[in-house]
């Protein structure tokens, strides 16, 4: 087949998720056969820090500006068999509506950000990439959430086809490596900075580092603000490239997972670090949330502290042999269900299941009159461009 994906970002993964997720899943989808087109913007933040300039999975479209790039876009999805948006592309709305008016498809919406959204959409109709009215021209919508939140997609969204479709690891990238001095570690943590998280990690690492000033602790991620109150035994790495995550991970005695508060309230979201590090055979703590246990059994694949003080007992008292076991557990779970192979497999199920046959009609006789720019949009405003948003 012939993909085409307008996401947020595949050269870079720098202070965001998606850059690492749409890699694995393009990667496992032209090992199949199927050629995969890439639209990004060329923002500012991912120019100056990418790590996959070029990828030799797929073809990446860069863009500056969409009203000047949109008739070569529609020309690039002419004779696509899918077409994807992802959540955060920051022209989804006005793509979309482009697409739409020319026929384009079966378009899918691929939302790595679901509690995001519906909290948006909840409150307001609209997030900066998608507008509820939108929903049901999408023949799939694949959530990076499960559970319950797929029901009220489609009953109250009118999302016509909203499945499960959770973020993957690619076990060729990640997989038990040697230690590396640099990185050893009694806990560490790998994350983007954001502010509903914060609170725990102060709690869950921080707090402990202070209970334990004898111990290392290493917290890598961006845009932590300076004035962080940090224990002197918690040291800081302002970005790791992908490439190193997984001596990272298996170089630390344990890592810590933790969730934002729409994922915790939405549940069944695991995070594609929770994948990545176990697929290295890292030993998980993580915070509690609803679903966990679809992805790693507690107690037997990774470890549910409640406190600071229960992390610091398991940093001073938790048998090695047991923590390697765990660790090994968590791998042996994720390689057997949660690979990017598992993905490509569910995405080509999805497009026969909720894509045959969708492939809809341009709105007007004249496809160069859809294509000008003064157009108005399927719900009536003119075409435009999204401002940037940048993810946390």
């Amino acid at each position: 087949m012939k993909i085409v994906i307008f996401g947020l970002a595949i050269t870079s993964s720098w202070g965001n998720g998606h850059g690492t997720t749409y890699r694995s899943l393009c990667k496992a989808l032209a090992r199949r056969g199927h050629r995969i087109e890439f639209v990004e913007k060329d923002l500012e933040w991912y120019r100056n820090n990418r790590d996959l300039p070029n990828p030799d999975f797929c073809t990446v479209h860069m863009y500056d500006d969409w009203a000047a790039s949109r008739r070569s876009f529609l020309r690039l999805t002419k004779d696509a068999d899918v077409v994807v948006i992802g959540s955060y592309f920051p022209d989804a709305i006005a793509a979309t509506d482009e697409l739409v008016h020319a026929g384009r498809g079966p378009l899918v919406f691929y939302d790595i950000d679901t509690p995001i959204t519906i909290e948006r959409l909840r409150a307001e109709g609209k997030t900066s990439y998608l507008e509820a009215a939108q929903i049901p021209h999408f023949a799939a919508y694949l959530s990076f959430t499960g559970g319950p939140i797929l029901h009220e997609l489609e009953e109250r969204f009118g999302a016509r086809c909203a499945l499960p479709f959770y973020c993957s690891v690619d076990p060729e990238l990640y997989r038990p490596t040697h230690k590396r001095e640099a990185f050893r570690c009694d806990l560490s943590y790998l994350g983007t900075y954001a502010s509903d998280r914060q609170p725990k990690l102060m709690q869950l690492l921080n707090q402990p580092a202070t209970m334990l000033p004898q111990s290392r602790f290493i917290v890598a991620g961006a845009q932590y603000p300076k004035a962080e109150a940090w224990a002197p035994n918690v040291e800081r790495i302002v970005h790791l490239s992908p490439p190193e995550h997984p001596a990272f991970y298996c170089s630390s005695r344990f890592t810590l997972n933790l969730t934002r508060d729409s994922m915790v309230a939405a549940g069944y979201s695991p995070s594609v670090r929770l994948f990545e590090a176990s697929a290295c055979g890292a030993t998980i703590l993580s915070d509690p949330w609803s679903g966990l246990e679809q992805f790693l059994t507690p107690g037997r694949e990774m470890l549910l502290p409640k406190d600071a003080y229960e992390v610091a007992e398991i940093l001073r008292k938790f048998p090695d042999e047991e923590r390697v076991r765990i660790g090994l557990n968590a791998r042996e779970r994720v390689l057997e269900q949660h690979t990017a192979s598992h993905r490509a497999l569910e995405f080509e199920e999805m497009l026969e299941r909720c894509c045959s046959g969708t492939r809809p009609q341009p709105s007007g006789d004249d496809e160069e009159m859809q294509l000008r720019s003064n157009r108005p949009s399927p719900s009536g405003r003119s075409a435009r461009s999204s401002s940037p948003v940048q993810v946390q």
